[in-house]
């Protein structure tokens, strides 16, 4: 049993590393050598690329990260992290910029560096990282979503991402653009949807001792409904809402994240043509 100790701890080690680890790490713990040979052979854990012990069952992200020599980026990362993120599939690996490799099935390799320096030894990229890659890697609109749920959910500050010497002119355009004041990355999608018209949203106004999602001019209301599926009860609640907006002589438009993604022409039709009938004023 004396034997076992150190192989029980090891194992318990790597989980609490997320279920994988590079045994040069290991090592630097204070495990053997013989420990590792030993949880390789009885099966408790798995040897990848020859460097890396993974635990059966780990985080399958992780894992890919390890076979290709990477790290989970990009939106792969930002949804660990349960940002906002736009519907993907691929995994998304950042590798060295001289590293050899291509895309595969269900793989997106990144061969750029971030600005933040990290271990060879890291499996995850930090966040400073991943929102350089997302603002490669996305189209503008759904990149400042990302990065501003980044910020609604503190994991950065505005100031210190306008701090960073960013590497690529997109993620600087981004730094300069993603604020705080948006609710959703629906919000900053419809925010980004006006800009192309030229309207201006005013965000998180207070009437009826309620946050609007968006006021233009002074009549006209935007209401915008998340991915999360509406209860009966929170319907009602919009509802109420919306009628005590309208007796109190605003214009009401509620669109939902289908069509704030999806449908852009028919949100951007919708609101020029009431902005058109002067329903803003």
């Amino acid at each position: 049993m004396a034997g076992m100790r150190p192989i029980e701890e090891l194992t318990e080690w790597i989980a609490a590393c997320g279920g994988v680890a590079h045994s040069r790490v290991v090592l630097a713990e204070g495990f053997t050598m013989h420990a590792m040979r030993a949880a390789v052979d009885r099966g408790l854990v798995d040897r990848v690329r020859r460097s890396w012990l993974a635990l059966p069952g780990c985080d399958e992200r992780l894992r890919r990260a390890a076979e290709i020599g990477g790290r989970a980026t990009c939106l792969s990362e930002a949804q660990r992290l349960q940002l906002w993120t736009p519907d993907h599939s691929e995994l998304h690996i950042a590798i060295a910029p001289r590293a050899s490799g291509r895309d595969s099935d269900g793989v997106r390799l990144h061969w750029s560096r971030g600005p933040a320096p990290i271990a060879a030894t890291a499996l995850r990229d930090p966040i400073i990282n991943v929102l350089h890659h997302v603002a490669r890697c996305v189209p503008l609109a759904e990149a400042l979503a990302v990065w501003e749920s980044a910020i609604r959910r503190k994991h950065v500050d505005p100031a210190v991402l306008a701090r960073i010497q960013w590497r690529s002119e997109s993620a600087r355009r981004m730094a300069k653009s993603a604020s705080n004041p948006s609710d959703s990355g629906v919000e900053t999608r419809f925010l980004v949807l006006m800009r192309t018209i030229g309207v201006s949203v005013r965000q998180q106004v207070w009437i009826d001792g309620h946050p609007l999602d968006g006021l233009i001019g002074e009549h006209l209301v935007v209401q915008l409904d998340g991915f999360a599926h509406h209860q009966a009860k929170e319907r009602r609640r919009d509802l109420r809402a919306d009628a005590r907006l309208t007796l109190r002589g605003y214009t009401v438009l509620r669109f939902d994240y289908f069509q704030v993604l999806f449908q852009p022409e028919y949100v951007i039709g919708t609101v020029s043509t009431a902005i058109a009938q002067g329903l803003h004023r």
